[in-house]
């Protein structure tokens, strides 16, 4: 296959390859049999980008959902994402290139055809000027303390589910992040401030800038510059849940 192509499945989400000193991309070999996979579904089955997410998706084994009570997942992230951006007044054009992912991807994410992931959900809140905050059914009114029961949450195809602690914060903004085997942000993200991780469950692999690995086990602390970028994931055979805070809320 050609460069053209690896860097399209990589801008669409599909592959994350670390990255070396030097910038160039490094392909491991499990990384090298998803390819083979992808090329597959898309040489011999003919499915298109979100086809493709959705086989894989298929492929990898049944995770139960975890309910948070009463709250439950929000409604759909398409609908919202459309909402934010036809707020802004952007075409589907000028909302993709701002976010640095294809048309075609950021309409089959609208239409419900495909599901985004954690770092393409912060770049378009971006590209929107706004936080992932907005994506969330928040009161009107704050609360200063949140039960289980009533904690609002978004999750991605994958399966990583973010739940807000906390709603009407000035200068941080927290999250339980549940991330089960195998899962993660799908990609590399950058926000201002500064990001706060603890782990409460299971382990979390951390790239900074592609360059500095972390491995964080359960009641590892962690703390990073959100400046730089960063994909995270979960090489564990159990569910991972880390606190995760960062200040202020840019995410």
């Amino acid at each position: 296959m050609s460069p053209s192509t690896l860097r399209l499945w990589e801008n669409v989400g599909l592959v994350t390859p670390a990255r070396s000193a030097g910038r160039f991309r490094l392909y491991t070999p499990e990384l090298l049999e998803l390819l083979k996979r992808i090329k597959y579904l898309h040489d011999v089955k003919r499915l298109n980008v979100p086809g493709i997410k959705q086989a894989l998706a298929n492929d990898a084994p049944a995770k139960p959902a975890k309910s948070s009570g009463e709250g439950g997942p929000t409604a759909d992230l398409g609908t919202k994402l459309r909402r934010l951006r036809k707020k802004r007044g952007l075409s589907v054009t000028d909302a993709a290139r701002r976010a640095g992912i294809s048309v075609g991807f950021l309409s089959a994410i609208e239409l419900s055809r495909a599901n985004a992931s954690v770092a393409t959900l912060q770049r378009l809140a971006a590209a929107y000027d706004t936080t992932v905050l907005d994506l969330y059914d928040l009161a009107p009114k704050s609360s200063r303390v949140v039960r289980p029961n009533k904690r609002e949450a978004l999750q991605t195809e994958c399966g990583v589910r973010m739940e807000l602690l906390s709603t009407g914060t000035k200068m941080l903004e927290s999250m339980m992040m549940i991330v089960p085997p195998g899962a993660g942000s799908d990609g590399a993200y950058t926000h201002q401030g500064e990001d706060f991780i603890y782990m409460m469950q299971g382990t979390v692999e951390i790239w900074l800038d592609e360059v500095d690995c972390h491995v964080l086990e359960e009641g590892d602390s962690f703390w990073f510059e959100s400046n730089r970028g960063h994909r995270w994931f979960n090489p564990g055979q159990k569910e991972t849940i880390m606190l995760w805070v960062n200040t202020p809320p840019t995410f």
